[in-house]
């Protein structure tokens, strides 16, 4: 028999394997863009359609008789406040925006569809580009349905109800009485005036006009219609708002980080900030990285670099990432080093230089030269009226004198308002930080009269924490401890020190500068301006004397356009911007973080 030859049979692959995803990655997210600039046109139509009165009274016409218009084309304020505030969270992908929009274009198109089967409506072909248009923003978000996966809180539904009877309330209230002032038919009853008031928050057109005992002006309606507009959006943004991060640092969390510190501290100076018990930690899947982060107005914010091995901070990283989005929270990070920037910058977000920090080599340090004749003058000044500067670690300190101590700087701080956050550790002597120094500064006559603290930076640096000082005694104290520090460092065995942060030194520094740009010299003098406010140009001033080496930071965001949302959120983390207190019963409950004894920073940075 001849012998069989074998005939190469080709791989057969099933089903699943063969079958591509319909609809892809790529369709899905145009979908959903497609959602969002639909709802961003018909935003603007309508709020042309309420300013001009020809195409106000042309979109009144299609919304009566025999004609309809597309999904949220009212002319009026209301649905163009609905509008553009869906957009909004349509765009940071909110499922609660996704399913709002279904339920309430799904119905109409069917509505539409129906409609279309009787001849009266179907005679006109703006009906057909009417429902042609519902359903296609229907289909686009039934294609997009993955790509809005953003959770909200769960407390928004009773704080929605809240705002709405509230608001409904007071701004009913209010055109009520504004329609009682300006109605120019007499004897209207009150029934009548409220209901004229609840038409015209609706819309501005034609649907009041049936309430017959009611004739008010022009101005009277769009004042009602804007008041119900603004309403509505509060009870929009109390539906869609994002949660607000509950989690706080536990103690496991805590204890993780302390491990990653111990081995990676020295990395970064601003690493044992990450301890802050009002952050959140999250780790990547080997457990040797983190990321801590604080959630403030709906930004993510973490600050500095990760924690622990950087081999493993992209992972800490992706994971930061994917719950800012699962949250629809903006991410964004504060002060981060150019080595860390460089690997967010690999994630999609995009950086900015925000200003130096300064670092002092204790080994540099000098007072002679000319250079430090300026220093060397105010240290010889203060050390002749009798001060001297007392240098331990927080866990030689007694109990009793550090209550004193932390009630000393409680009673020194600048306001009633905490501040600090990415360089701030946010509590004073706390049995957990007993590797902090600390510097207290007395007068001739023995009595405390300022207090610096620093927090370990590895083994053999320090980062500063806390300034707090008497404000009746000599000038010059700080400068004092600080050069006390340095040059008594090896006593605690301290080799380099991190000092204040100046933002935009740069500016400063080349602004300064013989052949420096019209460009920069105006940064430079828009700065100096703010400055009389804010200690910017006097913090740069200030670190300068020490010789530093200038370490730069940065800001990363994901987008350009939410950089004024992320300095925003910033100014509320460092206690800059208190905004006022809800209601108790509007408050989201948080996670009780462990106690914390004295205050925060509010001298650095």
């Amino acid at each position: 028999m001849p012998a069989q030859q074998s005939v190469p049979i080709p791989p057969q692959r099933g089903p699943r394997e063969s079958a591509r995803p319909w609809p892809g990655p790529c369709l899905r997210r145009r979908a959903a863009t497609a959602t969002v600039w639909y709802l961003r046109l018909l935003a603007v139509l309508n709020i042309v359609a309420v300013l001009s009165l020809p195409f106000r009274e042309e979109v009144h016409e299609h919304n009566a008789g025999e004609f309809f218009t597309p999904y949220l084309a009212t002319a009026g304020l209301v649905s163009a406040a609905l509008a553009l505030f869906l957009a909004v969270v349509m765009r940071r992908r909110k499922r609660a925006a996704w399913l709002s929009n279904l339920l309430l274009a799904g119905p109409l198109f069917a509505l539409y569809v129906l409609a279309l089967t009787q001849e009266r409506y179907r005679d006109h072909v703006f009906n057909w580009l009417s429902a042609a248009l519902t359903g296609l923003f229907v289909a686009a978000l039934l294609i997009g349905r993955r790509e809005f996966n953003a959770i909200g809180d769960r407390s928004n539904p009773r704080l929605a109800l809240a705002v709405g009877a509230g608001g409904l309330l007071v701004s009913g209230a209010l055109g009520t009485l504004l329609v009682d002032a300006t109605n120019t038919v007499p004897d209207a009853s009150l029934t009548d005036k409220i209901a004229y008031t609840m038409l015209r928050g609706v819309s501005v057109g034609p649907l009041a006009d049936r309430v017959a005992a009611v004739h008010a002006p022009r101005w009277t309606d769009v004042t009602i219609n804007v008041l119900m507009a603004a309403t509505f959006v509060l009870v929009l943004y109390a539906c869609f708002r994002s949660p607000r991060g509950l989690a706080l640092l536990g103690a496991e969390d805590e204890k993780r980080l302390r491990e990653l510190l111990d081995r990676h501290g020295d990395r970064d100076s601003l690493g044992y900030f990450a301890l802050r018990r009002d952050k959140a930690a999250i780790f990547s899947p080997t457990g040797k990285a983190a990321v801590t982060y604080r959630v403030v107005n709906g930004v993510s914010l973490a600050s500095g670099d990760p924690i622990g091995d950087p081999e493993a901070w992209p992972g800490a990283i992706d994971a930061w990432l994917a719950e800012a989005r699962r949250h629809a929270w903006t991410p964004a990070v504060m002060g981060a080093s150019e080595e860390a920037g460089t690997i967010y910058a690999r994630h999609g977000l995009d950086a900015l230089e925000l200003g130096d920090e300064a670092i002092v080599e204790v080994a540099d340090f000098s007072l002679e030269g000319r250079a430090m004749r300026v220093v060397r003058q105010a240290h010889n000044r203060v050390r002749r009226a009798g001060y001297t500067v007392r240098i331990r670690r927080h866990e030689d300190i007694s109990d009793d004198e550090m209550a004193m101590l932390v009630e000393r700087a409680d009673a020194w701080r600048d306001g009633a308002t905490e501040r600090g956050f990415s360089m701030a550790l946010g509590r004073l002597g706390d049995a957990a930080d007993g590797r902090c120094v600390m510097l207290e500064c007395r007068d001739a006559d023995d009595v405390p009269r300022a207090l610096l603290s620093f927090v370990p930076w590895g083994e053999q640096g320090l980062s500063l924490d806390l300034m707090r000082r008497d404000r009746s005694c000599e000038n010059g104290l700080m400068e004092f401890m600080v050069v006390e520090l340095l040059l008594r460092a090896g006593e605690i065995g301290v080799r380099r020190v991190s000092l204040n942060f100046a933002m935009f030194r740069s500016v400063f520094e080349r602004g300064a500068r013989l052949g420096a740009g019209p460009v920069l010299r105006l940064w430079r003098s828009v700065l100096t301006f703010f400055s009389r406010w804010w200690q910017i140009e006097s913090l740069y001033r200030a670190n300068a004397k020490y010789r530093p080496v200038w370490e730069p930071r940065f800001l990363l965001f994901a987008k350009s356009s939410d950089i004024p949302r992320i300095g925003l959120a910033s100014a509320r983390a460092e206690g800059f911007l208190t905004p006022p207190a809800l209601p108790s019963f509007t408050r989201r409950k948080e996670s009780p973080a462990p106690a914390q004894a004295g205050a925060g920073a509010d001298g650095r940075g």
